[in-house]
């Protein structure tokens, strides 16, 4: 019993530590679909948001694993032709062309989402998002991974669109809790570059013809070690518009700003504007486009919880209480 209860214990140490900078490559499809994504570790749980421009944000109460790079072309290709999710990306023969390994800009909050749902199907867990009819619905308590708090996300499922804690927390913090105003590490605004792993790409000139950059050279890395956060192509977060996922119909937010904006676009608390779940495909739009997060399975959270619980009640059996 004791060893079970210590080899529990090194789970929640585990699952509760700060790993700064540890990559975790994932693979997903088959044959010539085969595609990988890599993540880095966001540790510090239950950290203290940053506050700013009259909000707070980036609070995340455990550990999960963020996209380092921006989804590219050639990932929502290979999802599509193994998924048949019929994603349409955005023609960017005007700017930078479609190389493979460019961001897969074009696609609405919608499309971003089957994209995620397609990662854990492929996988045997639960769609992040529920659609019905092609058209997007809420989870509703007779679902199975339902939360009242969350009705956007099922909690069965393991890959998600980050939501705006968790995107700014990745972007903005560090794993010694200290925040920075832009997603380089740093409270100085990163030099412009472009096709490089040095400051970030956004638009200097009002002339916003150069393009994002393929998504592995797309500038300096945040203090977690994620890509691009800042600049490169808008990036769609889970969260609506108002902060409550509690409508189908919701307006939804981005972040990050892209070769089209300016350095305000990078810097934190930047404001979209709100936009529809379903608007701004590639005819309406082709800056936007996502980077996905992993959460904790259930079958871990359920260990750690019944863990947490056994070593209670050890302690209180100890104790005599």
């Amino acid at each position: 019993m004791m060893n079970k209860i210590k080899q529990i214990l090194a789970v929640l140490v585990l699952a509760g530590a700060s790993v700064n900078g540890q990559t975790i490559t994932e693979t997903f499809g088959t044959g010539a679909n085969a595609f990988s994504i890599d993540f880095v570790t966001i540790g510090n749980p239950g950290n203290a948001a940053q506050s700013g421009w009259g909000y707070s944000l980036g609070s995340v109460g455990y550990t999960f694993n963020l996209g380092k790079y921006e989804i590219s072309r050639d990932q929502v290709l290979k999802a599509n032709s193994a998924g048949g999710l019929g994603i349409t990306l955005g023609n960017m023969s005007l700017y930078g062309g479609n190389g493979a390994n460019r961001p897969a800009s074009g696609v609405s909050w919608y499309e971003a989402a089957q994209f995620v749902n397609y990662l854990n199907t492929s996988q045997g867990f639960t769609p992040a998002y529920k659609f019905n009819g092609g058209a997007f619905r809420l989870w509703n308590s007779s679902d199975v991974g339902y939360d009242p708090n969350n009705r956007f996300r099922n909690t069965q499922a393991k890959y998600v669109l980050p939501s705006r804690d968790e995107w700014h927390k990745g972007a903005y913090g560090s794993p010694s809790g200290a925040w920075f105003q832009y997603p380089t590490g740093s409270n100085e605004p990163p030099t412009p570059e472009q096709d490089t792993t040095t400051g970030a790409v956004y638009n200097t000139s009002g002339n916003p013809g150069t393009g994002p950059s393929d998504v592995t050279l797309a500038g300096s890395l945040s203090a977690w070690g994620t890509m691009a956060q800042g600049g490169n192509v808008r990036e769609w977060r889970e969260t609506a518009f108002d902060g409550v996922n509690d409508s189908a119909g919701e307006y939804v937010s981005w972040s990050g700003g892209s070769w089209m904006e300016g350095a305000e676009g990078l810097v934190a608390f930047y404001a979209s504007w709100p936009v529809g779940i379903n608007e701004w495909p590639e005819s309406g739009n082709i800056a936007h486009g996502f980077r996905v997060a992993s959460v904790p399975e259930p079958s871990s959270l359920s260990l750690l919880l019944a863990g947490g619980a056994v070593l209670m009640a050890g302690r209180r059996r100890n104790r005599g209480q």
